[in-house]
């Protein structure tokens, strides 16, 4: 322990084996060790005891929209990765599309990344995109160290990335599932979208209506059958339709490879309290009742959804129109879903751990960093959020770091105030102020 540079003190550490005080040593950015509260400080080492604060690991979100380069009016590696980390998040898999050019070919990465090296606030990793014209980028993508693959299976909003058919999602699927990749889905049938009611206007209901649970069910029946035929692996994003939850809950005892997100605005956000014409709550697919709210949590609970993410996906103000039906859809969460999700979490009985498990533990899994992140424990990178979990705060979109502030927590109280973030042992930010970026860009191990 001589080597031991720094010691962070709690007397509420989350870690593996439960909440407990103590004492964590921290060589080199990594967690050498977890010791009792009171053990001796090696010489030479610095403290910080944050007293009663919780101790926790950094979270990991799998599902950023970060847009940059080509839409960086809409959002942008600096000031994502800003809100990321003001809201207790040290690592993010950014997503291929609504940048420009889309993440679908060794070169657009190399192009991404190369505009990320500079800008990264904490640690970054990108996902590859599957289209239906790019088959042969798909290994090579593999090969470069991107963590999986995003496709649609309906309109993606933007041109430059095209849905898939369900001919066109086998041949990718067999193609992923031939050098043991990852196929991350939105899976929405767009045959079951065209027959839904399209009316637009302001009224939520009518949105709500246009994308009906059945789009959500179909295509997520599909995917199963097809990862089963196949024997490969699978995630569905974002689900927000509860009637979906049998179908998952079956795939997975028959052994299927299947994991599951849902994201902080299903879990606290309702379709009961959306106003018309406030497009800041237009996500697809969309926010729904507080009843399909209720079974989400409870699936979260038993194991049947294995993580929540942001899917944070911004977009300029005027692109938020009050018509639901041109409106961009997509919520802005990065610096608030640890509190959110935390404030509901506990009015529902549940504990801290839970959150962390959910937010932290499981996405570092999903996406094969659990040996490193997503946990407080020896060998792991020294990558922390403090947090007093009793503290509140009033949502006030002018103190929010993504680059266009529209939210649809504006307003709301939640509890749980972020004090500092730490970076393989590195303090990044605390009480607001923020340190000059020390993000590393991550790969997907080999």
């Amino acid at each position: 322990m001589s080597d031991v540079e720094l010691v962070l003190r709690s007397t509420r550490v989350i870690t593996p084996e439960g909440t407990r005080a103590a004492s964590v040593a921290v060589t080199g950015g990594k967690i050498t060790a977890v010791l009792p509260h009171d053990a001796e400080v090696p010489a030479g080492a610095r403290i910080e005891d944050f007293g009663d604060d919780v101790l926790l690991p950094g979270l990991v979100d799998t599902h950023v929209h970060v847009n940059d380069p080509g839409r960086t009016e809409w959002e942008g590696f600096w000031t994502a990765t800003r809100a990321a980390a003001a809201g207790g998040i040290t690592t993010l898999i950014d997503m291929p599309l609504n940048s420009l050019p889309p993440t679908t070919t060794v070169d657009n990465l190399r192009t991404k990344k190369d505009v990320a090296r500079s800008k990264a606030h904490i640690d970054v990793g990108f996902w590859g995109g599957a289209l239906p014209d790019n088959v042969k980028d798909l290994r090579p993508l593999h090969d470069a160290g991107v963590f999986g693959f995003k496709a649609f299976l309906s309109p993606s909003g933007v041109d430059e990335f095209p849905e898939l058919d369900q001919e066109q999602l086998a041949q990718s699927l067999a193609e992923i599932a031939g050098f043991g990749g990852l196929l991350i889905v939105h899976a929405e049938d767009p045959h079951h979208l065209a027959a839904a009611p399209q009316k637009g206007g302001g009224k939520y209901a009518d949105f709500l209506a246009s994308r009906p649970r059945d789009a959500e069910d179909t295509a997520i029946e599909n995917l199963i059958a097809q990862a089963k035929r196949l024997n490969a692996r699978v995630h569905v994003l974002h689900l927000s339709s509860s009637d979906a939850l049998p179908l998952i809950a079956a795939a997975k005892a028959e052994g299927v490879r299947l994991t599951v997100e849902t994201c902080p605005h299903y879990l606290t956000l309702t379709a009961e309290e959306v106003p018309d014409g406030a497009s800041e709550f237009k996500c697809c697919p969309p926010i729904r009742e507080a009843a399909n709210q209720d079974l989400l949590w409870g699936a979260l609970a038993d194991g049947t959804i294995d993580c929540v993410v942001t899917d944070h996906s911004p977009s300029t103000a005027d692109l938020k129109t009050d018509d639901f039906a041109t409106a961009w859809g997509g919520i802005s969460g990065l610096q608030l879903s640890l509190s959110a999700v935390w404030t509901e979490a506990r009015a529902r009985g549940y504990a801290l751990e839970d959150v962390v498990r959910w937010m932290s533990t499981r996405t570092a899994e999903l996406v094969g960093l659990g040996d490193r992140k997503g946990a407080i424990a020896a060998g792991h990178d020294a990558d922390f959020a403090v947090l007093a979990p009793d503290e509140t705060f009033t949502v006030d979109p002018a103190a929010l770091q993504h680059r266009n502030r529209v939210t649809a927590y504006a307003g709301k109280t939640l509890s749980g105030v972020v004090k500092s973030t730490w970076l393989r042992g590195t303090r990044i930010v605390a009480d607001g102020e923020f340190g000059e970026p020390t993000g590393h860009l991550l790969t997907r191990h080999p």
